[in-house]
């Protein structure tokens, strides 16, 4: 057995170009949603799981993307092996999977994949500790990226 090691600098040029370990880039568009994101986001159930489990205070509503197909498409392939942190319902209400990201690189926070039927798939929630819009100056139609990890980073 062989013991494979990558130096620091190795490590940090294979970030600065875009191969980050365990994680991938995806590009989408802003748009008005309907605020269904900001209300699941306010049930104290969520908000004290994300708090919990991903460490941080979510801002009561949620960044819409919307991905080109062939975007939503690789997303999915690749989340579907992807350690996805849970956020478990309560009755009557649908599981959700949450991914940590980091967006325009800039702003951690996490990706909220509601296990609901007919949830559209070119659509991404994002959740911040910050209004999103405001702080990264977003109107509908800019485009943004969204790097996001495959496994919990600590």
């Amino acid at each position: 057995m062989h013991d494979l090691s990558i130096s620091e600098n190795t490590f940090h040029l294979l970030s600065v170009e875009g191969f980050r370990l365990n994680s991938f880039t995806v590009k989408g568009t802003v748009f008005g949603g309907e605020g269904a994101g900001a209300r699941f986001i306010g049930i104290p159930w969520v908000r004290n799981q994300i708090r919990k489990k991903l460490h941080f205070d979510p801002y009561l509503g949620t960044l819409n993307l919307r991905l080109a197909d062939e975007e939503a498409e690789s997303l999915r392939e690749r989340l579907r092996s992807a350690k996805g942190v849970e956020i478990i319902p309560e009755k009557g209400f649908y599981r959700a999977l949450c991914f940590q990201m980091l967006i325009s690189d800039k702003i951690d926070g996490c990706v909220v994949i509601p296990e609901k039927p007919n949830y559209p798939l070119d659509v991404l929630e994002i959740v911040a500790s910050t209004c999103l819009r405001r702080e990264l100056s977003l109107n509908d139609g800019d485009k943004v990226e969204v790097t996001l990890f495959l496994e919990p980073r600590v």
